[in-house]
């Protein structure tokens, strides 16, 4: 990708036309958000005096998109001084540069058992009138999982449309992919007219990250599905009776901030209940992430935003869209798998894991060699294009070690200079973390303990072979789930005090629908067309989230979107069911934490009878910003709230949100000679359930039996449904730990409802 934005960069500025590149690129994208309420009254229309201000810095440029419901204002391309002379004007709150997002990229119905929980959800009716909207790559709607068949008329409130282009019809809608739209003036602004014969400038998916997470948030029953034969069975979405609306804003440069924009802006007028993002970016404040700001209007508009957490792991603090108001998901396993085994010369063999289906090799073992002894570039052994030689590969088995490049591209890399096979080896960056490709030749994908074994053998054996053996499918994989190793973890770097990710849900392996326009691993060269993929991400375990909150707005509509994430948090678990045992981190191999899965693992039959919800308004969140100490500014940037001070006689604190988890930092008491001070959370819970008793338990895991926790009142009785009571838990540390973090869980039980929130301690 890069190297294609090189070449266009190159070509274009040795056109005959380079003073206009000279001149064109001191400017750039700016989302100039406005106080609407400040209009002057000489104008009668908030469009005349957006144009008005923009003609006062710059008589060039034009407006890219105009923004009236989840912000107010415009985007536009300026250059830095013409920004900061708008930023000055009258009635401008911020002029924020354009960022650019990243895309995050059936048996788990089953897996979270939603097979057997249809009673619990509302499967026509109201759960046909709730729309999920999925930003992303576009839509290939000609796939079965967009059957409409006995699907009803499309929701009267809906306003949305399907967007004719070159390629794609109005008739490419039916009553259950209702919406189809595209978002490309920024991204077109900034890296030049889209290139109709490589990408559509249509809602049309070429990519096929779009089709999968549409396909796995509200798909359609689609029948012997499969990749290859791999994970064949019934492919449904988590929210088959849910409709489904697309907002193409990801385009093969990626996804820029104002498109992203102008998209959750229409997706709210159009009608959508859902939001689901599989992208983001780096963090940064709320007032300058374009994603928070929508989704905070989105909001209080009633709309439901769930994000992918990223794909950062196991780094630490590398946790994005970490906004209060998003659902912000990790990912994890489930329990099917693809092993496909390596046979060495002398006899030993590892598993690991592939979906490579094509001619495959001999039976009796081929020549192994390493592939930073097949190469004289010094990352030789990445296999990255151009540094094998064919000499030394051709008719061989190649070991390519993980990292840099697309793991299906270093298989092609060896198929192109002549190599038989590959084994893909991970290093300690990855530790056990494997996952399954649909490979152009045979190979196979081992974790770190394996590929060190295989390493090894390949440095001591004069004449080393090996073969790959393949295992298809495999059901019933222990233990499941695990974090996975690409989990973006915590803590929260924005706000520490808000842990996040706040869950995890399936994002390994995942099967879901797929473009026409590319082949399963996304190559060029990868002339193979398939109906459905098998992807891995924090992308993929998003769209399952979105979609059981679906499941959740068709049940409980009265539920506001705080209401529905607390009750998918507070019933997620966090030990394997049947068992003591925490959830693992395939990273380490070790108990994973809060810090990695949040709350835990998604369990949508528990998360539809939660018990008790911990709810929150517009206004909580507002208090949240005064408590960040954001000026007005900050705040009518994020929540359009213009003039809008925080109450100085009013004590704010980020502990007050009623947030369904616990994160805790100790700071040091002054002159308490290493002592650290209490910190107390007031929550306030509502009863969804019937009349009853809460009991309180708290178990803690800190070195030292460094942290003491109590909770007042130790119980709550509800004598009816919506009824709110309040409680206090207060945190100390009497001494120092050991260790920089540690953890905890409260739960509020009623002998049928276990109402649970993770709590996460830091010393700083």
């Amino acid at each position: 990708m890069a190297s294609a934005a090189l070449l266009l960069l190159l070509l274009y500025s040795s056109s005959p036309f380079c003073h206009v590149a000279a001149a064109e690129e001191k400017r750039r994208t700016y989302i100039v958000h406005m106080a609407k309420s400040r209009m002057p009254a000489t104008f009668t229309d908030h469009g005349h005096w957006y144009h008005a201000s923009l003609r006062s810095v710059s008589d060039s440029a034009e407006i890219l998109y105009s923004y009236d419901t989840v912000s107010h204002g415009f985007s536009t391309r300026l250059t830095p001084a013409e920004a900061a002379t708008l930023e000055s004007r009258e009635g401008v709150l911020s002029v924020l540069p354009e960022v650019r997002y990243e895309l995050h990229t059936t048996r788990t119905p089953m897996f979270l058992g939603l097979d057997e929980s249809h009673g619990l959800f509302p499967q026509a009716d109201t759960g046909s009138d709730v729309v999920v909207g999925l930003l992303d790559t576009g839509v290939w709607p000609e796939r079965k999982s967009f059957d409409d068949t006995e699907f009803g008329p499309v929701p009267a409130g809906w306003k949305g449309a399907c967007e004719e282009a070159k390629d794609f019809k109005a008739t490419s809608c039916n009553r259950k992919l209702i919406g189809a739209r595209f978002f490309s003036k920024s991204y077109e602004a900034t890296v030049g007219p889209i290139n109709g014969t490589t990408e559509s400038r249509s809602p049309r998916d070429d990519e096929g990250h779009g089709t999968h997470t549409a396909t796995t948030a509200a798909g359609s029953a689609v029948t012997d599905a499969s990749l290859f034969g791999f994970a064949n069975g019934t492919a449904r979405g988590m929210a088959t009776r849910a409709r489904v609306a697309a907002y193409k804003v990801c385009w093969a440069a990626g996804c820029f901030s104002s498109d992203i924009l102008a998209a959750m802006d229409r997706a709210v007028d159009d009608g959508c209940h859902v939001l689901s993002l599989s992208l983001g970016g780096e963090m940064t404040e709320y007032y300058e992430d374009s994603i928070a700001i929508g989704a905070f209007n989105a909001m209080e508009k009633g709309l439901l935003i769930s994000c992918s957490a990223g794909n950062g792991g196991p780094i630490a603090s590398s946790v994005t869209n970490v906004a209060p108001w998003i659902i912000t998901v990790g990912a994890g396993t489930i329990d099917r798998d693809f092993p496909a085994y390596v046979v060495l010369g002398n006899g030993k063999n590892y598993t690991g894991v592939s979906l490579y289906s094509g001619k495959l090799l001999p039976k009796s073992p081929l020549p192994f060699v390493y592939a930073g002894n097949a190469s004289n570039a010094t990352d030789g052994n990445l296999c990255i294009p151009g540094t094998l030689i064919p000499e030394k590969v051709a008719g061989k088995i190649v070991l390519c070690d993980r990292g840099i490049n697309w793991r299906v591209q270093k298989g092609y890399v060896v198929r192109e200079a002549g190599g038989a096979g590959m084994v893909l080896a991970n290093a300690d960056t990855y530790g056990e973390e494997v996952v399954a490709d649909a490979h152009l030749l045979p190979a196979t994908a081992v974790g770190q303990k394996a590929g060190d074994a295989i390493r090894a053998y390949l440095r001591s054996n004069k004449n080393p072979k090996a073969t790959i053996v393949f295992g298809g499918t495999k059901i019933g994989v222990r233990p499941s789930p695990v974090v996975a190793a690409f989990s973006s973890r915590g803590p929260n770097l924005v706000t520490s005090e808000i842990l996040k990710p706040d869950l995890i849900a399936p994002g390994v392996n995942i099967l879901a629908g797929w473009t026409g326009a590319a082949g399963p691993t996304g190559l060029s060269g990868d002339s193979r067309r398939v109906v459905f993929n098998i992807i891995s991400g924090t992308s993929m375990s998003c769209p399952h989230v979105s979609g059981i909150a679906a499941l959740l707005k068709a049940a409980h509509p009265d539920w506001s979107p705080a209401a529905v994430r607390s009750a998918l948090m507070t019933t997620a678990y966090s030990a394997y069911p049947g068992g003591d045992s925490g959830l693992f981190d395939v990273a380490t191999g070790k108990a994973a934490t809060p810090f990695d899965y949040g709350a835990g693992h998604v369990d949508p039959p528990r998360a539809v009878d939660p018990g008790l919800i911990y709810d929150l308004t517009t206004e909580d969140y507002i208090d949240f910003l005064c408590a960040l100490k954001y000026t007005s500014r900050h705040i009518a940037t994020v929540a359009k709230r213009t003039n809008y001070t925080c109450d100085g006689t009013k004590t704010y604190a980020v502990s007050g949100l009623n947030y369904p988890s616990f994160a805790v930092v100790f700071q040091r008491a002054s002159g308490a000679g290493g002592r650290v001070a209490t910190v107390k959370h007031t929550r306030t819970v509502t009863n969804v359930g019937d009349p009853g008793t809460y009991k309180s338990t708290v178990t803690t895991a800190v070195a030292g039996g460094a942290v003491k926790v109590v909770v007042e009142p130790a119980e709550l009785s509800f004598t009816k449904k919506g009824e709110r009571r309040s409680y206090t838990v207060s945190l100390s540390s009497p001494s120092l730990p050991s260790v920089s973090s540690g953890f905890g869980r409260l739960e509020w039980s009623d002998g049928k409802h276990v109402v649970a929130s993770p709590i996460a301690f830091s010393w700083t």
